[in-house]
């Protein structure tokens, strides 16, 4: 159906991807994985039409249909849920305008003889009949239902988007994506911002009546519930596994495995080779050979072997301050939105070290207890938290914990203290804050930004109770493992609200399940649970129950409107940000090209018999590809922020 041909990519003449070549199939699910910053948004851009690549072509055929949910996107404003969603049949509705105007028109003219009238009578019978065939009026019947799928309720359809958060604007937008049925869908990071029934819900529709699906994520049991075929991208090259994502990762292990030996015996083989030529160069009897061997040394095709990412976060909790033996005590606690119970009847008591799991359906009151415990809502019955506790806490609405009017190095400065204060700036470098992005106000910040702000800030502050609300959205598969190895070394007590269940494995010993207005304690990890409640996965907690009312999603009125409407002050300094950040990137590009002349440089010298027998000339050769691809890594993750920004301004 798409055929990938020749495509490369370049950057400052180093190739992002490499003369690639793959095809895509009528109802292949694919995911694409690597490393950060191999290309992955890159290639689903290229698809979408949006980015060119610097040689090869796609090709496809020209009525094929294809649909793009990016990772960060420009919300409309005005309309409402329901008015919003039906833009996906916005060709129906044009189709039905222009019908009634001609119908209009030949109810009007008495002309009945001429050309004019007959070709009206025409146009009418085509349009009528294209209406019919792309389902008429009754296309508001599948908007209300794939709205409802994806969380809403039907009290919500009449309420202006601007009403709602960005997590669930986003869902409005997938909704139109997945309504139009495009021939081809690309999502980029679909589950961000999806609670688990939403997820089980996109699960089934992608499984069961998409067409071929190209996808990003992170979330490796979505991936394993949706793809049946993975294309890793490493090293500018493609690699493509007809498995799911956990088999590939198996066979991934295999062909490194197979790649390492190899190298190794070609290594070997070049090395007797260059031996050979130094010990007989200057003897006339072996001459020829010496030349025939330098001839097959220069035929030799160097392998190479994918290199392992080891650029995530490595996080360490600082020492957990000792707290009483039961940091949280809940005893009949009740919670109600105005007429509507949230949860009753909470009694539960939290010991020290314990690490616990909050499950269950958006709504059902996870975050809200949180609140509770956090002391940030009102409630009734008793809830104490224990001696001497201290909370650190992450959430996903990073605008609502961190002091917008701060910067960013204000921000961690500010929490600071002792000896550590002395490198900020290091550890806001790690953490690509470096430079001029330290001075950045939190208001301008993307998700991303304000979640590696957020964690900072968690690594700096010593606390014994860590309450962690979707702590893995903007993180990937590395840097989730390096998280949740953290977690379990802290000798604190944790918290952690998630729908991910491969994070959760090993990782909690409690699980707190949270449906019908009433919270189970749970004692065992979450595979156990699942277990006990003969489920295979999270989801099936969220499979809705026929006719039942669910909840609004909760609005955020002050910090939408904050964000979508920039004050004058505001605009100017998001002005000025996207001139550092232009400038951020132009000197990046010329970092790159003068680590890339030296890299050339030292191949031409190593290439000389002096040269190849230097080996500090092997390692130094190795650090400036290292080099090279963090700031490559840089250049896409700022490409990406001003993206945001100009987004923003917009």
């Amino acid at each position: 159906m798409i055929s990938v041909e020749g495509l490369t990519v370049e950057f400052s003449g180093r190739p992002l991807f490499d003369n690639i070549s793959f095809v895509v199939n009528k109802k292949d699910r694919i995911a694409l994985v690597g490393k950060n910053g191999a290309g992955k948004s890159t290639m689903l851009k290229i698809f979408a039409g949006i980015q060119e690549p610097t040689k090869g072509n796609i090709s496809y055929p020209k009525d094929l249909t294809i649909g793009y949910l990016p990772q960060h996107m420009t919300l409309t404003e005005g309309n409402t849920v329901l008015e919003e969603a039906s833009l996906a049949f916005d060709h129906v509705q044009q189709l039905e305008s222009e019908l009634e105007s001609v119908n209009q028109q030949l109810t009007e003219r008495t002309d009945y003889e001429s050309k004019e009238y007959h070709d009206l009578i025409d146009r009418s019978a085509y349009l009528n009949e294209q209406f019919l065939m792309s389902g008429g009026g009754n296309f508001l019947a599948e908007v209300e239902r794939t709205l409802i799928g994806l969380g809403f309720k039907r009290i919500d359809f009449d309420r202006p988007t601007s009403e709602f958060s960005g997590g669930w604007r986003m869902r409005i937008e997938l909704a139109k994506l997945l309504l139009r049925r495009p021939d081809v869908l690309l999502l980029d990071e679909p589950t961000n911002h999806l609670d688990i029934e939403s997820i089980q819900w996109l699960e089934n529709f992608l499984a069961t009546r998409a067409n071929a699906v190209i996808l990003v994520s992170h979330d490796r049991a979505f991936l394993d519930a949706v793809t049946i075929r993975t294309i890793e991208i490493v090293l500018g090259k493609t690699y493509d596994y007809k498995v799911s994502y956990s088999k590939y990762v198996e066979l991934r292990k295999e062909r490194r495995e197979q790649q390492i030996r190899a190298y190794e015996n070609q290594q070997k083989q070049i090395q007797d080779t260059e031996d050979f030529i130094e010990r007989f160069r200057y003897k006339a009897t072996k001459a020829v050979q010496v030349q025939s061997r330098i001839k097959q040394l220069e035929k030799i095709e160097r392998l190479e072997i994918d290199e392992e990412d080891n650029s995530s976060l490595r996080l360490k909790f600082p020492p957990a301050p000792r707290s009483g033996s039961y940091p949280v005590i809940a005893e009949n606690v009740e919670k109600s939105y105005g007429a509507h119970l949230i949860f009753k009847d909470v009694t539960l008591t939290i010991n020290r070290g314990d690490k616990v799991a909050f499950v269950g359906k958006n709504g059902e009151g996870k975050s809200t207890l949180v609140k509770c415990i956090m002391g940030e809502t009102d409630f009734k019955g008793k809830l104490e938290l224990g001696h001497n506790v201290k909370i650190g806490y992450f959430a996903q609405n990073q605008a609502s914990l961190l002091d917008e009017s701060k910067t960013v190095f204000e921000t961690i400065d500010y929490v600071a203290t002792g000896d550590i204060r002395t490198k900020i700036r290091d550890i806001l470098g790690a953490f690509m804050f470096g430079g001029e992005a330290s001075d950045k106000k939190v208001k301008v910040l993307s998700g991303g930004e304000r979640s590696r702000l957020a964690m900072i800030r968690l690594l700096l502050e010593p606390v014994n109770l860590l309450i962690l609300d979707e702590p893995t959205n903007h993180l990937d598969m590395r840097s989730k493992d390096v998280l949740k190895e953290a977690i379990k070394e802290f000798d604190g007590t944790v918290i952690v609200v998630s729908h991910d269940r491969e994070f959760l494995d090993g990782l909690v010993d409690k699980v707190y399940e949270f449906g019908n207005q009433q919270v189970k304690e749970h004692l065992c990890g979450i595979y156990e649970f699942l277990q006990k409640k003969k489920m295979d996965t999270l989801q099936e907690l969220e499979m809705p129950v026929a006719n039942k009312v669910e909840d609004a999603p909760k609005t955020e009125t002050k910090a939408v409107q904050s964000e979508n409407k920039l004050s004058y002050e505001e605009r100017k300094e998001l002005g000025r940000l996207i001139k550092r950040q232009e400038k951020s990137i132009s000197e990046t590009e010329s970092k790159i090209e003068k680590l890339e002349e030296e890299k050339a440089s030292l191949e031409e010298i190593l290439a000389t018999p002096d040269g190849a027998a230097d080996t500090s000339l092997f390692e130094k050769h190795g650090k400036l590809t290292k080099d090279i691809e963090n700031e490559m890594s840089t250049w896409e993750l700022l490409t990406m922020e001003l993206e945001e920004l100009k987004d923003k301004i917009s």
